[in-house]
């Protein structure tokens, strides 16, 4: 069963293959269960010449805590067997490799990107916190990756984590430098708030490419970690409020006041309510029917407000699914949703109540939306006035100029709005079919623009273009007069 020279060692039901990885006592081979599914698996083989006391301790403690949980954010421990020279543990296979080759390949991870490992990391630290089990090896290299696209987190090696009771301190040295809390350096007393520093220092890298004590040697790192000074965060790139404050408090060096575990797990960064998941497309889902009923009996401000707290479960769901179809479908619904909660906003904070009565009609709405943007606002305002000289009646040639004027305007600022609701509103009232004189104007219509009534017609390009050809008839059924009553004259003179 043992190796021989070179060659991974022989398992009975496993064909192992090339390495993934070694350590002090141990090497980690990609394997092949050889029965029914073929099933990829990482085995771990420890040497047992290589073990002294303190390992076997660290490699029993490691097996009696992964054969005890299951997370999908902890790499599973399948099996474990022994013979003469070798213990195996078998393990669920990773295979987008170690946050560590993640983070060097891109150099460093946009903020909405780490976030969500974060929250990954923390969903994982919060279910062993609640089992008094410490990892006390935290760093990119024992997190692994689930996949090489859309990764899921897995945090991995327990071979130094220990049952640990918040009152509980140790000072046995532990861990990997780079990430050590500073009391564990200083050789000090520590608890399990050591994990949360190595949480800092592993966000820190995330975002800014390198960790915060990157040195040259040992000697160096420990003068930086032994420092006084505060942890200084580089001003490139940008990052929120949030994330920057968590980080102070992470990478806060007397674990006195360094952020506690449930002040972790609670703040606005981490945000474990919205981690993606299984469960978050359901609640998204249970909001937007109470906000759709909320809606329905005209509580503006209810609805609002359930439409947005969906649009935040909403975002967490989307990430979590992976059906490429069902993932576009969901977020078809989220653009719909986005614009009502965008038109309420504006009803629910509109100084016009008058809105509420009218039952929302596109037009106000959009100059409500459009109030933050004057040149937007004045040419909806001429466009209202051209509908008013309109239906007065009085001067159509007055009326068509001032439709033409309002469009010229709105064509342009339609070109540069954004995307979103007001975009939405603004094309529909601008946009027309084409329309040619004595055709239907629009698909399945037996009426012509010249038949249709004023009120029928929505959209001011197709109102300008309704009255141009009404001032057309009407001139030319004018020329029509002219040239009969020339006839008639010109018939008289005859006799």
């Amino acid at each position: 069963m043992a190796a021989a020279g070179w060659a991974p060692p022989r398992l009975d039901e496993f064909i192992l293959t090339e390495p993934l990885g070694s350590g002090t006592y141990a090497t980690v081979y990609k394997a092949y269960r050889k029965r029914d599914t073929r099933e990829v698996v990482a085995i771990k083989c420890v040497n047992k010449r290589s073990l002294n006391r303190a390992s076997v301790e660290n490699l029993l403690t490691e097996i009696e805590i992964l054969k005890t949980i299951r997370h999908p954010n902890i790499v599973e421990l399948k099996d474990f067997q022994w013979d003469s020279e070798h213990i195996y543990l078998i393990m669920e296979f990773c295979a987008g490799g170690d946050l560590s080759r993640f983070i060097r390949m891109r150099r460093m991870l946009p903020e909405k990107v780490a976030r969500v490992f974060l929250q990954q990391l923390a969903c994982a630290l919060k279910f062993l916190h609640d089992r008094n089990i410490s990892h006390l090896d935290l760093k990119p290299q024992n997190i692994l990756l689930s996949a090489p696209e859309n990764p899921q987190l897995k945090l991995a090696d327990f071979g130094f984590a220990q049952y640990m009771s918040p009152w509980d301190e140790k000072h046995v040295l532990r861990g990997s430098p780079l990430y050590m809390a500073p009391e564990m350096v200083c050789r000090q007393h520590y608890d399990a708030r050591v994990d949360l520093w190595s949480v800092g220092v592993i966000l820190y890298e995330a975002l800014f490419g390198k960790p915060p004590f990157a040195s040259r040697s040992f000697a160096e790192l420990e003068e930086k970690i032994r420092s006084d000074r505060a942890v200084e965060l580089p001003s490139r790139p940008q990052l929120s409020q949030e994330c920057r404050d968590l980080l102070g408090q992470l990478l806060e060096r007397d674990p006195r006041k360094r952020i506690s575990f449930e002040c972790f797990f609670a703040h606005p960064f981490v945000d474990m309510e919205h981690i993606p998941g299984p469960e978050s497309l359901g609640k998204a889902t249970d909001l937007v029917v109470e906000a759709v009923r909320k809606d329905q009996e005209g509580d503006a401000g209810a609805a609002f407000s359930l439409y947005r707290k969906a649009l935040e479960y909403f975002v967490p769901a989307l990430h979590y699914e992976s059906d490429a179809r069902r993932k576009e479908a969901i977020r078809a619904k989220v653009r719909q949703y986005i614009s009502r909660a965008e038109e309420l906003k504006v009803l629910v904070t509109s100084s016009n109540k008058n809105l509420l009565e009218k039952g929302n009609p596109a037009r106000e709405l959009l100059k409500e939306m459009a109030k933050d943007k004057p040149r937007l606002y004045t040419a909806l305002e001429v466009a209202s006035a051209a509908i008013a000289k309109e239906e007065e009646g009085r001067d159509d040639s007055d009326a068509l100029e001032l439709y033409q004027q309002s469009l010229g305007e709105l064509l342009l600022l339609l070109a540069a709005e954004p995307a979103g609701r007001r975009r939405e509103l603004l094309h529909a009232e601008v946009s027309a079919s084409p329309v040619t004189p004595g055709r239907p104007w629009w698909p399945g219509s037996r009426g012509t623009v010249s038949s249709l009534c004023p009120h029928q017609i929505q959209t001011l390009m197709a109102r300008a273009e309704y009255l141009k050809d009404q001032i057309k008839m009407r001139e030319a059924q004018s020329m029509g007069k002219e040239a009969l009553a020339e006839s008639v004259r010109s018939a008289c003179t005859l006799q």
